[in-house]
């Protein structure tokens, strides 16, 4: 069989108070960097710091209130951690201060659609650059799910901005890319985009997928009331997803609960490794 690599696990590090599921719990930088201490105890490879929540219907914050919660937790977990660091931004300012901060990676779940000044500013800075399938802004992204076939349109969508990247100044061998899983999809779409992954193979390119207590999993727990499914039971799902996800060649995995989601690579490592050895 082909030689499995193990992904990257990207925890997440929302310092925003209203994210989804941990919105309000790490606003202060000392909370925050506790919380980066239990995700890299828990095997957390990246620390991915966002400013601003993305979650369907969320509104916009300014530059200055993103740049006030995050450059300081940035600056505290890079000079305690061993580990890379992400900033989840789509403003080019905030990047290159995170990367002037201890960033290693610059997140952008917009792909460069957001801000057009993103790419020349990533262009300069010596960082990894991942480049998100999005439509538009959280509080219209639900508006924007018009596909004849969403898996095919997604590798094309982003194929043309990576290409845009590339001709801004960003090297091929920086970007990695990450499907949206939740930006811009429905359910069914979200679904239909997970089962052909493979497709994005076609852009030669890393992969991070981001599926974590998404409301596509969510809706499967209970569709009636997506809502009403509790961050642990979602947890379950995202780690039980990851291990069927891991057919796939994935880069990285983002998750809030880092230890279900390592448990579960865990697993399916030992089950790899058992077959190799026949």
């Amino acid at each position: 069989m082909d030689q499995w690599t193990r992904p990257k696990l990207m925890g997440v590090l929302n310092i925003t108070p209203d994210s989804f599921s941990d919105g309000g719990e790490f606003l202060e930088v000392e909370s925050a960097l506790n919380q980066a201490r239990l995700l890299v105890s828990q095997g957390a490879d990246i620390i991915d710091v966002g400013g601003e929540s993305t979650r369907p219907g969320a509104m916009r914050v300014s530059l200055d209130q993103e740049q006030d919660r995050v450059i300081p937790v940035i600056k505290a977990i890079a000079a305690e951690l061993d580990v890379l660091i992400s900033i989840d931004t789509m403003n080019s300012a905030t990047a290159s201060l995170a990367v002037e901060a201890g960033a290693h990676i610059v997140n952008d779940v917009s792909g460069g659609l957001s801000d057009p000044e993103i790419f020349a500013a990533v262009a300069k800075l010596d960082c990894k650059y991942i480049l998100g399938h999005w439509r538009g802004h959280s509080e219209v992204m639900d508006t924007l799910t018009g596909y004849s076939d969403v898996a095919r349109e997604v590798v094309g969508e982003l194929a043309e901005q990576v290409s845009m990247a590339v001709a801004s100044g960003i090297a091929r061998d920086r970007i990695i890319v990450d499907p949206g899983l939740g930006f811009a999809k429905d359910i069914k779409q979200n679904w239909d985009l997970v089962a052909r992954l493979d497709e994005l193979e076609k852009l030669s390119l890393p992969v991070l997928v981001g599926a974590s207590r998404k409301r596509f999993l969510a809706s499967v727990l209970n569709q009636a009331d997506p809502a009403s499914v509790s961050n642990p039971r979602r947890d379950v799902a995202t780690a039980v997803l990851t291990a069927l996800l891991l057919q796939r060649k994935l880069w990285g995995i983002r998750v809030h609960n880092v230890e279900a989601t390592s448990d579960a690579i865990k697993v399916v490592e030992a089950l790899k490794q058992s077959e190799s050895a026949r």
